[in-house]
């Protein structure tokens, strides 16, 4: 399994009741089982499932979640409310599956969580320092008549700036539909042959001029 899942597992993590949990969908296609044999595991399983590793949703919570998560539209008509498993939840259920698919996206299920709880404390340290700068800024502007408009503009440029790299960009969005490695060649080679024909020593700019 490639590294490049991490990104992909973290955007199925949720928040809820203030806990980073994965739906039972969502765990049961990552360990390649259907929900329904997962959730009957867990059941079969139950003492080993308490309600800090696994708890089902309301129909609110449910609602919620399926609102936030476009895959998961087909929840929104079902009548079953899902399960959802906190980082404990999920690697215990891919414990009693015991498959060899389960057993090895557990691990990158449990790195993704601890991803998330990394950067959510790096984060929260920032914000924090960053609210005692504005603080002081304030202070120092309240305290001393001198300290020019210009300088708290800065300032507040600066902090904004900060602020916004704390924002995590979006995810990169792969194009619709399917390439195939002979229509990737294809683009390749295209370029190669107008490369080709260019006189030597042509600026590409005066040859785009000149037609």
């Amino acid at each position: 399994m490639s590294a490049d899942l991490g990104p992909q597992i973290e955007s199925r993590i949720h928040i809820v009741r203030g806990q980073r949990v994965m739906v039972d969908v969502d765990l049961a296609g990552l360990y390649g089982v259907p929900t329904k044999r997962l959730n009957e595991q867990v059941k079969r399983n139950r003492e080993r499932f308490p309600t800090d590793f696994m708890f089902q949703l309301t129909l609110s919570e449910k609602t919620e979640v399926v609102a936030n998560c476009d895959h998961l539209a087909r929840l929104k008509f079902s009548r079953t409310l899902p399960f959802a498993f906190t980082e404990h939840g999920a690697i215990q259920a891919a414990n009693v599956l015991a498959t060899r698919q389960a057993v090895e996206m557990g691990i990158y299920v449990v790195r993704a969580f601890i991803q998330l709880r990394t950067a959510a404390a790096l984060h929260a340290d920032l914000a924090s320092r960053l609210t005692d700068l504005e603080r002081k800024t304030e202070s120092l502007a309240a305290s001393q008549e001198a300290f020019s408009q210009e300088t708290r503009w800065q300032l507040r440029q600066l902090v904004d700036a900060l602020r916004g790299l704390m924002t995590p960009p979006d995810p990169p969005r792969r194009p619709i539909g399917f390439v195939t490695p002979e229509e990737k060649s294809g683009k390749k080679d295209g370029k190669r042959k107008k490369a080709a024909h260019r006189p030597l020593g042509e600026n590409p700019v005066q040859a785009a001029r000149s037609t």
